[in-house]
């Protein structure tokens, strides 16, 4: 019989992190091994920037904030994104997180780890990643890009001086509004209950604000 303490196994290699999680057990005992595992190797991942992979078992975008929460509660290490099983997962890693790192850095871009509640402003003078939720009433302007390792439900105004290439990504995509440069797109009344939760970008084209799908394409073209 498999040990429980197998239930997930943290893998690594110089670019990131694989987390594997046993397909065969609840979540709620899923939640419990990935804070004991990442307690025990919290050393490990001290101020460490890493790009991180699940395996194993299908996760909702929930489930997934659920375990990001979970590692960013028990470990000082900030997950700057979040990459799709790849049979070359390794180069992918490579390529995504040096070319983001490496263009956050050059743009003094930021970081902001926690949830944004209503009534919640935050400004940014260059772009910023939000490793947590912005809910209903909350708000974040950047001169920059806005990323979302979370739920966009509140505003989200990028690219504040005038920038009409700054992008907004969020992982769950369902803005109150969304500004980018001086284009603003609002919400519909009655949004779609059915839309699937997936990472989605919004970018502004011919004085049009686009909410697509966030394909690895797509990511490996946008700048910071």
């Amino acid at each position: 019989m498999k040990s429980v303490n197998n239930s997930v196994i943290i893998k690594g290699n110089k670019y990131g992190i694989v987390v594997v999680l046993n397909p065969d057990i609840s979540f709620d005992e899923i939640k419990e091994q990935v804070a004991e595992k990442f307690r025990e190797s919290s050393k490990f991942f001290e101020n460490a920037k890493m790009a991180i992979s699940f395996e194993g078992r299908s996760l909702t975008n929930e489930e997934q904030r659920d375990i990001l929460d979970i590692i960013g509660n028990n470990t000082d290490m900030q997950i700057v994104c979040v990459i799709d099983n790849d049979p070359d997962k390794e180069e992918v890693f490579r390529k995504t997180l040096e070319q983001k790192l490496m263009e956050l850095e050059n743009n003094t871009g930021q970081f902001y780890k926690g949830i944004l509640r209503s009534g919640a402003s935050l400004e940014f003078e260059t772009s910023v990643v939000i490793i947590g939720d912005v809910n209903h009433g909350a708000r974040v302007v950047s001169k920059g890009n806005i990323i979302v390792l979370g739920s966009l439900k509140g505003t989200a105004f990028a690219g504040a001086c005038g920038n009409t290439n700054s992008f907004v990504v969020a992982l769950d995509m369902r803005p109150t509004q969304i500004r980018i440069a001086d284009t603003i797109a609002r919400s519909p009344d009655k949004p779609d209950k059915n839309t699937d939760k997936e990472a989605k970008i919004a970018f502004l084209e011919d004085g049009n604000i686009y909410i697509e799908p966030l394909t690895r394409n797509i990511l490996n073209d946008i700048r910071l």
